[in-house]
């Protein structure tokens, strides 16, 4: 295994939350190093800097870079190529980070931007929301065409399943790997969302696994949003994630069969969260140190 990752997702700053005021990153880079991480998920393109700045960031905390979230609009031609320039802009930022600890460089987390249609549906349960045949053969030539992007600049892609877009279930998820030859980011709370199993999709997906996004999920929040049809901002707003132990995520099963499996990837842990005024501001801090401590029974 490259090592244990936080993420500034758990501390609220993602996609979501990027046009408000945001952690500091160094506030959020101590907490996870005094934590016991060894590297750290990208957040918003910049957040951490660029060049020399990022590189001086990871070195004086001592943490590598992992990985980082790149959501890309594959089901729509046109809106595609318009997005281009957005990941070749974030290639360059994951590249700064590289040297910091080559030996365990960071994988460019691909992910669908989805649609209205599957932002108003979380979990993906009812008929009618997938792609069809030809929508996937345009999906999986755009996957193609992000993925040549990363190799090109020396790293090694993985695409990220996720709620509320087209790739979300376990269905769709089959379909991804079987139209293209991107292996896959596992995130067990999303699986959990999108109605799977992660022990069964270890198993079934492990060949093509090469990151992992460990996080819990409660699965009666996500019940409650269907039923309110909420849509998807609702699954951050109302904490369908949580700390470890603390939802429907069989940690003891998952870790046992990853270890089994000899699994050489990252690891990044993730809660993530859209933070409130009301939230004292140690609860994120003190969320990851609980939810490193919860891995040490099987990484010490």
């Amino acid at each position: 295994m490259r090592g244990i990752a936080g993420a500034p997702v758990s501390f609220g700053v993602f996609e979501l939350t990027s046009d408000g005021p945001l952690a500091e990153p160094d506030e959020v880079l101590s907490a996870l190093r005094d934590a016991g991480y060894d590297g750290v998920d990208l957040g918003p393109v910049g957040w951490m800097g660029e060049g020399e700045a990022l590189r001086q960031r990871l070195r004086r905390h001592g943490l590598a870079l992992a990985g980082g979230w790149v959501d890309l609009p594959f089901s729509d031609d046109d809106a595609f190529a318009a997005a281009l320039p957005a990941l070749d802009a974030a290639l360059e930022v994951f590249v700064d980070g590289v040297v910091v600890d080559p030996a365990r460089p960071p994988l460019p987390t691909l992910a669908d931007s989805g649609s209205e249609v599957r932002r108003a549906h979380p979990g993906g349960r009812e008929d009618g929301l997938g792609l069809g045949e030809e929508g996937w053969d345009r999906f999986a030539r755009n996957v193609d065409t992000a993925a040549a992007r990363v190799r090109a600049a020396g790293l090694e892609p993985t695409f990220h399943h996720h709620v509320c877009t087209y790739v979300e279930t376990p269905e769709e998820i089959d379909a991804l790997l079987a139209h293209t030859d991107v292996d896959l980011t596992l995130d067990t709370g999303h699986l959990l969302l999108g109605g799977g199993d992660p022990v069964a999709g270890l198993e079934r997906w492990g060949s093509r696994v090469n990151h992992i996004h460990l996080k819990d999920a409660r699965l009666s929040v996500l019940d409650q949003i269907v039923r309110d049809g909420a849509g998807s901002r609702a699954v951050w707003e109302r904490r369908v994630f949580v700390p470890l132990g603390q939802g429907d995520f069989d940690l003891d099963g998952f870790m046992s069969a990853l270890i089994a499996s000899r699994y050489s990837g990252w690891l990044v842990v993730e809660q993530d969260v859209i933070a409130t005024p009301n939230d004292p501001p140690a609860n994120a801090a003190a969320d990851q140190q609980a939810n490193r401590a919860a891995l040490r029974t099987w990484l010490p």
